[in-house]
């Protein structure tokens, strides 16, 4: 408690000095008298102001020398004395083994000259390190030179890596080099680790054991760099990018060095690393188990190098300087200033209460030495509040040189303590206060103690500017303010007139630009500028004098133009300065330093009165300078940086966003010059600003000018582009959709350049860019402009493949291609994953093959066509290269996909079901169904490719024959007939080769598509049931007398009449697929019977007879039969061709019957064909008796006959049997013909049928003539035995 005492008083009493002297430097209160004269009054005040200017310059001193005593203990590397150090310790003039020397020496020889050999070589490379350990080059350069070794960088990079007695400091500075050939010498030294199966933290372990890292920053940052890129070479799926590796990597170092240097106080907890790298892998968060392994084993086992494990070494160098690593935790600052642990308030008393127990003992004179600069807040704290009003209002009330000279600087050390301590309030406050008193807001009334305000913003920017955090923006205003002063003073034009004209009006006039009269030389002028800054305005407000209203005086403007010639002493170097001083900043300032000037920027782009581009230009110049820090703090810059360009790039004033987005362009081509490694993605971040405000941009100028940015940058730098080619590809993707067709032709211009003539460049990068480029030719074939754009992408997408192909990258394993077809039964090809995670080049065709599949479902026929053509040319003329697994991935994934159309028609099929009238059938929607030139080709190429490889994928057949049966099936003739010509094609071209289970998958797919379809097409029938047709009840001969009475569609009520509509026309497609299918299977008979088994056979059989029993069902209906007439007749339309239908179905069934009987007698008996052919035949004389009306199967029950009268045929009957005479023909002569023992056997079957024939009337004599053949020769001589 008595030291607590002692504390508070100790700050009590400062802040009655400090308060004391305010009041003394405010003077007396108005209204109290006083004994001083005026002089003594003003300088008392002058000296109370010089007092407490004294005391915050004495603590500024104080806390710089302690920072400084603190600094000392931490030698930086680049240090001179330092590094002469470590050239004595690492032993300059070290012994080198003669193993390590000169291996090829190493045989015993006893001669005097072989020894002085070695010894000579000995002594000449002990030379070389020497010189390499004082100067790195030139010691390379000797070795190489005397052929101690090889000139390549990989010899040196062995040496180094190999040879004792070099210094590992001096290795590491060599290594962190950016000359050419040092910079190669450290990737062959990186590359020579082999980090494959290691865990993170021994890789990095593992590799800094050989050297110590440089203390430079960018040096540090080019072998980080290249380690992390290594890294993810030998362990591709540890990290989602090398970015990843990079800044974990990083981080690990400061780990290492928090934990086991002794300086460092506060140390880091595991709950601090893991803050430390939230959201570093691709914006998520690596797995906290995997860190905090990583954390224990840093914390537990140092980080060293070999030497360091062996060589003893002193404590205090062991602490301070691990690894080399001394500036390492002023490279990424993780902490705000705030947050650095100057130390608790209770951690600080203890410590004071520690030193005055020591001295308790000691006289109450004695002082006691305070060395912890925390001290120093508290006094701050007591003490800024006073001083801040004592300056101010000095410096606000007194013209006095002397006196405002002495607050301008009480402010300048104020800002350097208050800033240096981390105390954010208190800073901000004396920079506000300084800024407004530099008067720049109010030009007008400007004095010198305000010019001397400004140049202590201009100080305060150069020296404090590590510290100064939010605090730029009000500096940064100031100078952007004082840079409008002096445009105006030179008479320049403001920036407003050119961001206001045209970019083509600005070429023509900038030669010759009037810009206003020089203010210093012509005097009063009254002009909306001048006048604005005459008149002035608030601190706080963007454009100054926009709400004050009149003119100004004459004497105004004079005093203004004398004020300008003031600012003649800030002059533009100063100004300059503060942003090429903007390179030394650390890595929390520069991006602090970003934030405000894009703060400021905005504020310039957005006047309504005066919108200024100074600010945007000095972004510019400052990432220029500031582009070779190393990636962790340049990735957070370029992420404020591009926000703010894209929110600029979208601004409504198009002249603004030109000219930012210009700005952008010059930026990117700077950055462009710096080579990325693989696994990088920063250029790609880089650009992404042109891609957003690309797709986000209602202005085609703007979207027109990115474009051609982007086709600048890219075919100049396009040999230093990596990641970027992704960016570069999505923004020529939002201009392949791009509503202007001038972007969309300039576009495509350097697409096909790119294509062209830098393809190799796409394919060495990532996977995902050929992707990118593959997605892009894409969008460009649905360009709406120029159907020559769309079918030139189509080429070039042909093109990529032919560049694929020659480049090797095939999906090839050779000793797997012509493997047996049961090897890929087992293979899930769902999709093409499998393939690609087997082979990483197929990756580069997956995105290839699958854009052109989707592009064969396009709504214009010349794409489809061409991209089909396309695809199925690639395949077949670089099929060779792809392995099986692949093969199937292609199959279902881009050649099926491609018929999906056909399968509408099972769509349509389940719709009947549900839907069976027209009226509740949704819509279809329109170019869903290829036209019949598209299907052609289509089936065609699938063919083609097929029978080209057979062999490796004759496990598609299922998939092939189910898309060619679809076609099948189509209710359109052409798509139908396609699939029936394709089919044929593909059994004579493989019928031989085809096994037995492959001919049934045939036979078994036109089965069922013969059978699937009848029982939707029986429910939209049944439809018809439902319509009342007048004279539906009349018979033939009623309707023939009554055929003089003319229908029309006021018979049909006009629901009934679409229905009706829709069910012909199903009836006619129903009749002629099922035809179809039946010609395919008596075709493929024809053909290939010879290679059919029995079991096939009898799968046909099955095929023949379900299609002749439905056609004999559909004219069985007699409803439908008196209704179809009538109904065709009131809608002109030709009736379905049932009789025709049944007909053919018959006639097919006995050809094929009557085939197998003739060509495979064997297997005839052994399937009993010879009954089946007897049993149609007399199906098909019942039916032709059927339709004389004949009474042979109408007898009554006692079989007694019933005398009747024979009605006449009438026209419709006789037609119907000329139709059935040809059939009924055929089935005599099948009967006739055969043998006589089977005829015999048979006859007692079909007699009644053949004496009711005779009885019959008929219509043509054909059917007597055959019948009497048939009694003369066959059924004459049974009766005669």
């Amino acid at each position: 408690m008595t030291v607590m005492w002692m504390l508070q008083t100790f700050l009590k009493d400062v802040f009655r000095v400090v308060n004391g002297l305010l009041k003394t430097a405010l003077g007396p209160p108005s209204g109290s008298t006083t004994s001083l004269s005026p002089i003594q009054d003003i300088t008392f005040r002058h000296e109370s102001v010089k007092c407490l200017v004294s005391i915050i310059k004495s603590m500024g001193a104080w806390m710089d020398q302690q920072l400084s005593l603190g600094d000392s203990y931490m030698p930086k590397s680049t240090d001179s004395d330092t590094t002469e150090n470590h050239l004595t310790l690492n032993g300059e003039d070290g012994i080198v083994s003669d193993n390590e020397l000169h291996p090829e020496v190493n045989s015993e020889h006893s001669d005097a000259a072989t020894l002085e050999q070695r010894r000579a070589y000995k002594i000449e490379l002990q030379k070389g390190i020497t010189l390499f350990n004082r100067k790195p080059s030139k010691g390379i350069e000797f070795l190489i030179g005397t052929q101690k070794i090889g000139r390549s960088p990989e010899d040196v990079a062995s040496f180094l890596k190999k040879t004792s007695g070099l210094n590992e400091t001096i290795i590491g500075d060599y290594l962190g080099e950016r000359e050419e050939f040092p910079l190669k010498v450290m990737h062959a030294y990186v590359d020579s680790f082999n980090f494959k199966e290691m865990d993170f933290g021994e890789a990095i372990r593992f590799f800094l054991r050989g050297f110590r890292l440089p203390g430079e920053a960018q040096k540090i940052d080019r072998i980080m760099e290249k380690f992390a890129e290594r890294y993810c070479k030998c362990n591709p799926n540890s990290f989602t990018s090398a970015d990843t590796a990079y800044v974990l990597a990083y981080s690990v170092i400061l780990l290492n060095t928090d934990a086991h240097n002794s300086m460092v106080k506060d140390k880091m907890t595991k709950a601090d690393f893991f803050r430390n790298n939230r959201g570093i892998d691709d914006g998520k968060d690596l797995p906290e188990e995997f860190l905090g392994t990583l954390y224990d084993q840093i914390v537990k086992n140092e980080i060293k190098m070999s030497a360091e494990s062996t060589a003893p070494q002193s404590k205090q160098a062991n602490s301070f300087n691990i690894l080399g690593f001394d500036g390492i935790l002023n490279l990424v600052t993780w902490k705000h200033t705030e947050e650095k642990a100057l130390g608790a308030n209770g951690l600080l008393i203890r410590h004071i209460q520690e030193q005055f127990k020591a001295k308790s003992g000691k006289s109450e004179s004695v002082y006691h030495a305070v060395t912890d600069v925390a001290i120093l807040r508290f006094m701050v704290e007591v003490c800024w509040g006073p001083m801040l009003a004592a300056f101010s209002v000095t410096l606000d009330q007194s013209d006095d040189r002397l006196a405002t000279s002495q607050c301008v600087q009480g402010f300048r050390y104020a800002v350097h303590v208050t800033a240096v301590m981390g105390m954010q309030t208190q800073r901000d406050a004396f920079v506000t206060s300084v800024a407004k008193f530099t008067y720049l807001h109010c030009a007008a009334d400007m004095k010198q103690k305000n010019v001397d305000a400004v140049k202590a913003i201009i100080s305060i920017a150069i020296e404090d500017g590590n510290y100064l955090q939010e605090a730029w923006e009000h500096i940064l205003t100031c100078l952007s303010r004082i840079e409008h002063l002096q445009l105006l003073g030179e008479g320049a034009p403001p920036d407003a007139s050119f961001l206001t004209a045209s970019n083509v009006e600005t070429e023509e006039r900038t030669p010759k630009a009037m810009g206003f009269p020089n203010l210093k030389k012509k005097g009063t002028l009254q002009n909306p500028a001048v006048v604005a800054v005459v008149r002035g305005g608030s601190y706080d407000s963007t454009s100054v004098g926009v709400n004050t209203a009149g003119l100004v005086t004459p004497e105004q403007i004079n005093n203004f133009i004398l004020n300008l010639n003031l600012l003649d002493q800030i002059g533009n170097f100063g100004l300059n300065h503060v942003f090429a001083h903007s390179q030394r900043l650390n890595s929390e300032a520069i991006v602090a330093f970003v934030k405000a000037l894009c703060k400021v920027s905005m504020s310039e782009l957005q006047s309504p009165t005066d919108p200024r581009v100074f600010s945007l230009t000095k972004l510019v110049e400052i990432a220029h300078y500031n582009m070779n820090r190393i990636r962790l703090v340049w990735s957070r810059m370029w992420n404020v940086l591009s926000d703010f360009f894209v929110s600029v790039g979208l601004s409504e004033n198009l002249s603004v966003a030109i000219f930012v987005m210009d700005s952008l362009r010059q930026l990117a081509m700077k950055f462009l010059e710096r080579e990325e490694l693989a696994n990088y993605n920063f250029q790609n971040e880089f650009l992404r600003p042109f891609v957003i405000v690309m797709r986000k941009s209602s202005s085609a100028e703007i979207r027109e000018l990115i474009v051609r940015c982007i086709s600048q940058m890219v075919l100049s730098r396009v040999n230093n582009v990596k990641s970027g080619w992704k960016s570069v590809f999505m923004v020529f993707t939002a201009a392949a959709a791009d509503e202007r067709k001038n972007i969309v032709l300039l576009a495509f211009e350097t697409m096909e350049k790119i294509v062209r003539e830098y393809f190799p460049y796409i394919t060495e990068t990532e996977t995902v860019t050929f992707t990118d480029c593959v997605k892009c030719l894409i969008t460009f074939t649905n360009s709406r402009f120029n159907s020559d754009v769309s079918l030139n992408a189509i080429a070039f997408l042909r093109f990529c493949a032919v560049k694929l192909a020659d480049g090797g990258l095939a999906c090839n394993e050779k000793s797997k291609v012509y493997g047996s077809s049961n090897s890929v039964a087992g293979v899930d090809a769902s999709d093409l994953q499998t393939s690609i995670e087997k082979d990483d080049h197929s990756s580069f065709w997956v995105p290839l093959l699958t854009g052109l599949s989707k592009l064969t479902s396009d709504p214009r026929s010349a794409i489809r066509k061409s991209s089909l053509e396309v695809l199925f040319n690639i395949l077949k003329d670089h099929g060779n290269l792809f392995s099986l697994p692949f093969w199937t991935g292609v199959f279902n994934s881009v050649v099926f996909p491609i018929f999906n159309c056909v399968s509408d028609q099972k769509e349509m099929e389940m719709e009947d079901e549900e839907y069976p009238t027209p009226t509740l059938r949704p819509l279809h929607s329109e170019g869903s169904t290829w036209d019949s030139e598209t299907s052609a080709v289509a089936a065609q190429c699938l063919v083609d490719l097929f029978v080209t490889f057979f062999d490796v994928v004759r496990s598609q057949l299922p998939g092939v024959v189910s898309v060619l049966t679809g076609f099948i099936r189509s209710p359109i003739q052409g798509p139908a007939s396609t699939g029936v010509a394709a089919l044929m094609r593909l059994a004579s071209d493989l019928g031989s080769k085809f096994s037995q289970d492959e001919w049934r998958n045939i036979f078994l797919a036109l089965k069922e598509a013969a059978t699937s379809t009848v029982p939707a097409f029986m429910k939209v029938l049944r439809s018809m049931d439902n319509i009342e047709v007048l004279g539906s009840g009349q018979s033939y001969t009623d309707l023939e007398t009554s055929s003089d009475h003319m229908l029309t569609h006021d018979d049909l009520e006009d629901d009934n009449l679409h229905t009706a509509q829709y069910v012909i026309s199903r009836m006619k497609s129903h009749i002629a697929m099922q035809l179809l299918i039946m010609q395919v299977a008596n075709d493929l008979c024809k053909t290939d019977l010879q290679y059919l088994s029995a079991d096939n056979i009898k799968i046909l059989l099955e095929v023949f007879s379900f299609i002749s029993s439905h056609a004999h069902q559909l004219n069985s209906e007699k409803n439908l039969q008196e209704k179809l007439p009538i109904v065709c007749s009131i809608l002109d339309l030709s009736e379905p061709p049932l009789v025709h239908f049944e007909n053919e179905s018959y006639q097919n069934y006995l050809n094929f019957l009557q085939r197998l009987l003739i060509d495979d007698p064997s297997l005839s008996e052994k399937m009993n064909i010879e009954a089946q052919l007897v049993a149609v035949c007399q199906t098909i004389l019942q039916i032709y008796l059927n339709c004389t009306d004949s009474q042979s199967a109408q007898q009554n029950s006692g079989n007694r006959p019933v005398p009747q009268c024979v009605v006449p045929l009438g026209s419709a009957k006789k037609e119907e049997l000329g139709a059935r005479t040809s059939i009924v023909v055929s089935a005599l002569r099948v009967l006739n013909g055969l043998e006589r023992d089977s005829f015999r056997r048979h006859v007692s079957q079909f007699f009644p049928l053949l004496v009711d024939l005779v009885r019959s009337e008929h219509s043509s004599g054909e059917v007597q003539q055959v019948l009497s053949n048939m009694f003369q020769s066959c059924i004459g001589p049974i009766i005669m035995q």
